[in-house]
């Protein structure tokens, strides 16, 4: 048999050394093992624990009790006919024990007008009363950005599928400041979005910028993730702009429209593609799902006219699938006669009655606005009696969380006395 090339050989080599697989030494959800390495390499994996990780990186956790599992990965790196080898092990932590939720977490902005007002705060609500919250930290930021544009806005929190990891992303974008105004920030904008990680929401990881929008878009705005079972993965949207190649320099006119991607670890993305184009602007969608259906919530970023009486308020649509099958319209002009605009709806459910609860940011205004509802196909949304919500709070997310979470935030950030 006649020697592999030389170049073949060391290529494998280098790209063998290159490869990384991040947080093996506490797994607690599906890897993304990558099926290409650097210098026009392919790459296939096997397992030593294929019910634990399989070969394509789904991870099967055991069951509490049983301690942590280690695996070990084999990539098999190649190109023409010389191959390489690398062995990584990957520490798989049990599931955790299932705890019902006990109040809800707020991650918000509070604007563009303050220097820090583009920056992430946090509240707990008082008790389960999702109507009445406490600042965190003495409302001052609990993360701020040092990467991209140093500004944060619409940050989005989203609990892993095992409950024990939460993922933080929000758009990278400062206004404070800003020489351009909101048309240039759409022009030639971050296409990025800033990301963290953590297992408690106390402690989070190291902030990452992670390019999501394609090379045509001029921003990437409001990101929100929704984990879909069906495609063993997070869905994560956002809006973009999209400008044609034949006009690199952004002067032309288009529209804000819904993309997404797919990710396992909020490192690695696929490709992006067109969620929610209706035609016009449209920006901040936001889903729940229920009863198996998906419910999506986005403002409808239209210039008011008598002919579109539900533009800058929230349109309400469902669908069985996430991102595979389309939606049915349900209402639109949703906070219409209560607040005078609407975006960044944040949607979750009551914990403790059949309700759901609608906050509109009416912007420009008051900020969040809470409205609630008791039939998602209805449309129907009303605003809430007698509410104090934190001072300022805009587009943002409200998570439901244990009653232990609950007091480790309350440990962490309120002071006692």
């Amino acid at each position: 048999m006649p020697p592999h090339p030389a170049g073949d050989v060391r290529a494998t080599a280098r790209a063998a050394a290159e490869l990384t697989l991040h947080g093996l030494d506490d797994v607690r959800g599906d890897l993304t093992l990558p099926g290409t390495g650097a210098h026009g390499t392919t790459v296939t994996w096997a397992s030593s624990g294929p019910g634990v990780v399989d070969p394509a990186g789904t991870v099967h956790r055991p069951a509490r009790g049983e301690g942590s599992a280690r695996v070990r990965l084999t990539a098999t790196v190649t190109r023409g006919g010389a191959t390489a080898t690398r062995v990584f092990t990957a520490s798989v932590r049990e599931l955790p024990e299932r705890q019902p939720y006990a109040a809800y977490l707020m991650a918000y902005f509070t604007g563009e007008d303050t220097a820090d007002g583009e920056q992430i705060r946090m509240a707990l609500s008082r008790g389960d009363d999702p109507l009445h919250w406490q600042e965190l930290n003495g409302g001052r930021p609990v993360l701020t950005s040092r990467l991209g544009t140093g500004g944060l806005r619409d940050p989005f929190l989203v609990r892993s599928p095992e409950g024990d990891t939460f993922h933080l992303i929000a758009t990278d974008l400062r206004m404070h400041g800003r020489e351009g105004g909101w048309d240039e920030a759409q022009r030639t904008g971050s296409r990025s979005v800033m990301v963290w990680d953590s297992h408690d929401l106390v402690h989070w990881g190291e902030q990452r910028m992670v390019e999501v929008a394609p090379l045509g878009a001029g921003n990437a705005w409001a990101p929100e993730a929704c984990h879909d079972e069906a495609l063993g993965a997070y869905v994560v949207f956002w809006a973009s702009k999209i400008y044609p190649e034949e006009d690199p320099e952004h002067t032309g006119s288009t529209h804000n429209r819904m993309l997404y991607a797919t990710t396992r670890d909020f490192r690695t993305f696929g490709e992006p593609a067109v969620w929610h184009d209706p035609g016009y602007s449209v920006i901040d969608s936001t889903v729940i799902r229920h009863d198996g259906r998906f419910y999506r919530f986005t403002k409808d970023e239209r210039s008011p006219s008598s002919d579109t009486p539900g533009s800058k308020f929230i349109t309400a649509e469902t669908s069985p699938e996430l991102i595979s099958a389309p939606y049915t319209f349900l209402a639109d002009g949703i906070g219409r006669g209560a607040i005078a605009r609407g975006e960044g709806p944040a949607v979750f459910a009551s914990g403790t009655t059949r309700k759901w609860y609608l906050f509109i940011d009416e912007f420009g205004g008051r900020g969040y606005v809470p409205f609630e509802s008791t039939d998602l196909d209805s449309g129907r949304w009303t605003v809430c009696p007698g509410h104090t919500l934190p001072p300022g709070a805009r587009h943002g997310t409200v998570l439901p969380v244990t009653r232990q979470e609950y007091e480790r935030l309350l440990a962490a950030y309120v002071p006692v006395g």
